[in-house]
């Protein structure tokens, strides 16, 4: 327990309860790190000759591989948050011969890693779109608490069975991704919001103008970040030029750039970064219109951010838990890099009587369009 903040631990092969005393009075870290397609976390165990964890647990196959569920939960202010829930992919043992030094460390993937250990034989989808393909496969995995959240692409695209045969030879999280791809959207599962309930989100990398509390620097009492660092890339940006061929004839290649804007994210930088390199993408021209169109969309979709924005916080000085694939608002670094950007992904890190976190940030020029940032 720090001042109002508590991290709860569930674990145990289909349900996760709570541990047993020993495990919890083991705990001397954690630390959960999400971005925009994953979610990962370790827990390390001080564990000594007499240790219940050696001796018992660990050979029972407590900390079973693919096996065990973690499901962490961190309570800040009275309202619980679920971090991760995912599976046990590694333990790793550091013997030492001092006292109280050797370490159990457990490390774990969201449930999406369980979607890749499958290799499909080969898998048809005879007469599906993409969405029905991403609902079909999600589906296998509702008996984990995964709920599909799929959104349709702007350009749908019926596959007429004569012609196409949409044929799986990848992994469940490998094919959706794949399928994701093409229309520029992410696939990721998000813990939550209760303890054992996930959604399997597909679509677009949305974001939403609900920006958290802001990150000050330079503010003298009133700032909350222990570091922040900013910066621009200057190659980040480029242009891409799609071919297509003309629709009379079918035969001569017309050039069509892309804008460099998606339509699906706000501006968050009133001087957008030009663009330094151009790209001719290959294999567009031989696509039929609408899946030309969902390419060149999903290149809109996926343009980089040019601006970043790195550095780490005390949860207890911040006010409350940074979470990722949202907005926030940064005061203090000055008028090219002031304003709102878009949280990439965030580590949290967790011992007793600390909480800390490691973010990243971006957005896609400098100068916000903004007068103000919301504290």
């Amino acid at each position: 327990m720090l001042n109002g903040l508590h991290l709860t631990v569930l674990i145990g092969p289909g349900v996760p309860v709570p541990p047993p005393k020993a495990v919890t009075d083991a705990l001397v870290s954690a630390q959960v790190n999400t971005d925009k397609e994953r979610t990962g976390f370790q827990l390390t165990f001080a564990v000594g000759k007499d240790s219940l964890l050696l001796n018992a647990l660990l050979p029972a196959g407590y900390f079973e591989p693919l096996v065990t569920r973690v499901i962490l939960i961190v309570t800040a202010g009275g309202l619980p948050q679920v971090l991760s829930d995912g599976v046990i992919t590694r333990h790793e043992l550091a013997p030492a011969d001092d006292p109280g030094k050797s370490t159990l460390t457990v490390t774990g993937e969201d449930l999406s890693v369980l979607m890749d250990v499958v290799q499909m034989p080969i898998g048809r989808y005879a007469g599906m779109p993409d969405p029905v393909i991403v609902g079909v496969v999600l589906a296998r995995y509702a008996v984990l608490g995964i709920v599909p959240l799929v959104v349709p692409p702007i350009f749908p695209s019926v596959p007429l069975p004569i012609e196409e045969v949409p044929t799986q030879r990848e992994t469940d999280r490998a094919y959706v991704r794949q399928l994701a791809a093409g229309h520029g959207y992410v696939f990721y599962v998000e813990p939550g919001p209760a303890p054992g309930a996930n959604v399997g989100y597909w679509g677009p990398d949305i974001r939403l103008p609900l920006p958290q509390s802001a990150l000050n620097v330079n503010f003298d009492a009133h700032a909350n970040v222990d570091s922040l660092t900013a910066s621009l890339d200057g190659l980040a940006k480029q242009l891409v030029v799609i071919t297509v061929l003309d629709p009379v004839t079918g035969k001569v290649p017309i050039p069509v750039p892309v804008p460099t804007l998606n339509p699906l994210r706000p501006p968050l930088g009133a001087r957008v970064s030009p663009p330094a390199r151009v790209v001719f993408p290959p294999g567009l021209a031989k696509l039929k219109p609408e899946r030309a169109a969902a390419a060149a969309v999903g290149i809109m979709f996926g343009a980089a951010d040019a601006v970043a924005v790195s550095g780490s916080l005390d949860v207890l000085r911040y006010g409350r838990v940074l979470r990722s694939r949202q907005l926030v608002g940064v005061r203090g670094a000055g008028v090219a890099y002031d304003g709102f950007y878009y949280v990439q992904s965030v580590t949290h890190s967790l011992k007793p009587g600390e909480y800390k976190q490691n973010f990243t940030l971006s957005r896609d020029g400098l100068v916000s369009p903004t007068p103000v940032v919301v504290p």
